[in-house]
């Protein structure tokens, strides 16, 4: 057999990163059961129409407060009549368009600052850490309030204050990783080759430093998820009838003596959707991250 069939060989069996990456995600099972924990949540929010017995604004006063498993209501009604078991599979819509959408603005708007600020250097990395530093002096979830009280309280406004409250977290992590980046050979060849300052940043720099950020990025949505909820519950997220979970908890709370399932199981939803992504994440820190490798 000759050198070059080898080798054709070897690149055969050799598997690819991603290839790899699965395989030894498959073989972590907190990650795969906050896989699958997602999966189904994800599956519920497309499906919901379909899935949901029921509208979730119907209001049947004489179904109210109904226990779970009685006259058909499997998760039982609250204190409008509407079905609870509705109310919650559109609130896994709600909720994974929250996660989404906050963490594709922190993490749009975080990649760009992290990369162009540790890539230029200076004066300009300089003042923008120093806004950063200023953001992160405050509270996460203080600063998510003044944001959607000075934008009013609503579910899109919850979703852009979530947003650029992570924006910080995200712009340091990049930073960190294209400081570390920059300097190593590969980016100094393609700088000698003529290569832009654009194309060094996000063509050759930026897919070398995304494994952490995809692993904040997963662990990210859970933290979202669980910052909307708060922000619903105080009146500042998803307004009323909107079958959001932290919302169902906020209209709800009086019932918690008499009627323990309005208010637990929107609780136990956050809890799930929270902690699939935690799992997950967690997971992918572990396989991503090369201190992490056992």
């Amino acid at each position: 057999m000759s050198e070059h069939t080898q080798l054709e060989l070897l690149e055969i069996q050799e598997p690819g990163p991603w290839r790899e990456t699965w395989y030894n995600l498959k073989k972590n099972r907190g990650a795969m059961t906050g896989l699958g924990i997602i999966i189904f949540f994800i599956l519920l929010a497309l499906f919901a129409p379909l899935v949901a017995p029921q509208d979730p604004l119907d209001q049947l006063i004489e179904a109210r407060k109904i226990p779970p498993m009685t006259d058909g209501y499997i998760l039982g009604t609250d204190d409008l009549g509407r079905d609870m078991l509705s109310r919650l599979i559109y609130g896994a819509r709600i909720s994974m368009v929250i996660g989404i959408v906050s963490v594709g603005i922190s993490l749009f708007f975080g990649l760009i600052i992290g990369v162009v600020s540790a890539y230029y250097g200076g004066i300009l990395d300089k003042i923008v850490m120093r806004v950063i530093d200023i953001m992160l002096a405050f509270p996460y979830i203080l600063l998510t309030i003044v944001i959607v009280s000075i934008l009013g309280p609503s579910l899109t406004n919850a979703m852009i204050a979530i947003g650029i409250s992570q924006v910080p977290k995200y712009a340091r992590l990049v930073r960190a990783s294209v400081l570390a980046e920059k300097e190593n050979d590969y980016v100094i060849a393609e700088r000698a080759l003529g290569a832009s300052n654009l194309e060094l940043m996000f063509r050759t720099i930026l897919p070398n430093c995304l494994s952490a950020t995809i692993v904040q990025t997963t662990l990210g949505v859970g933290e979202a998820i669980l910052s909307s909820a708060g922000l619903s519950f105080l009146g500042l997220g998803a307004q009323p009838p909107t079958p959001e979970w932290g919302l169902m908890i906020a209209s709800s709370k009086e019932f918690i003596t008499n009627a323990w399932w309005i208010v637990t199981l929107p609780g136990i939803a956050i809890l799930l959707a929270v902690l699939g992504f935690n799992l997950f994440g967690d997971g992918l820190r572990d396989i991503l991250d090369p201190k992490m490798r056992s």
